[in-house]
């Protein structure tokens, strides 16, 4: 059966300065010491949770994207977290999921947090991306989007029209979340976990941002069942864990509960 081997990054990040945050995080993710297959970064990682889009938005060409490209060939890891990406006159928060051989997919954040007013900055995406890796499928998700279960629900595997298991094995989140909201989150990405008997894998920043809300990391690795394998509050770390797929299928095969989820479909705009 195969494992998955996964590096949560949870760190400060210099406000709204890409130079900093990229020399910072290259070093991090030098330094691991594991060997790893996944490296997941904050959200927004390069600026911080930035509403000023215009000044530090750059194009899929751009140097971020590159030193993403670079980084991960160099580590021989995905590279994983968002950044601020300007597309056809339109400001995205846009998760990259960076291969190490250069190829890449995408996600737009679905949910734009209007409370912060991301909703006037920035567009709204319409597709979710489930990449695969080694035979896991994971769901890549920003966030806000954590609070909307419909958004993250197991749709199912389908063969000649019967459900035969389900539609992924993980869901990750890269976040910016406060701690004045740190209940939600911890509360949160355990419900995932259960109602989509999957592993969940948050990742969150640490310390004051350049409004001076205080982020305390919490951090999270969440097993299908709800309970917690990592969790890391306050302090800066870099955390390596494995992933076992032969647990997630006995889990899955002895509570079957997949089989009687409801039948949807998700519209994409």
């Amino acid at each position: 059966m195969s494992s998955l081997t996964i590096t949560l990054i949870q760190t400060k990040l210099h406000w709204e300065n890409k130079a900093a945050n990229l020399v910072m995080l290259h070093d991090k993710i030098m330094g691991i010491q594991e060997k790893t297959e996944i490296v997941v970064l904050p959200e927004m990682f390069s600026t911080g949770f930035s509403m000023q889009p215009e000044l530090f938005a750059e194009s899929m060409d751009g140097h971020t994207v590159a030193w993403m490209k670079q980084t991960a060939a160099e580590k021989r890891v995905i590279l994983t977290g968002s950044i601020i990406i300007e597309e056809n006159k339109s400001y995205y928060n846009r998760l990259i999921w960076m291969l190490p051989n250069g190829e890449y997919g995408y996600y737009d954040k679905r949910h734009l947090f209007a409370y912060g007013h991301e909703d006037q900055h920035y567009t709204a995406g319409s597709k979710r991306l489930i990449a695969s890796v080694k035979g896991w499928k994971i769901n890549l998700q920003v966030c806000y989007d954590l609070r909307f279960p419909v958004w993250a629900r197991q749709a199912a595997a389908l063969k000649g029209g019967e459900r035969t298991g389900c539609e992924y094995d993980c869901l990750f989140y890269v976040a910016n979340w406060p701690e004045r909201r740190m209940h939600p989150w911890r509360t949160l990405l355990q419900a995932r976990a259960i109602d989509n008997q999957c592993y969940v894998v948050g990742v969150n920043r640490v310390g004051h941002d350049g409004n001076n809300i205080y982020h305390s990391g919490n951090s999270m690795v969440v097993n299908p069942v709800g309970e917690i394998l990592y969790e890391k509050q306050h302090d800066e770390d870099v955390f390596t864990i494995t992933l076992e797929k032969e647990k997630l299928d006995e889990i899955r095969n002895k509570f079957p509960f997949w089989r009687d989820a409801d039948k949807f479909t998700i519209k994409h705009d």
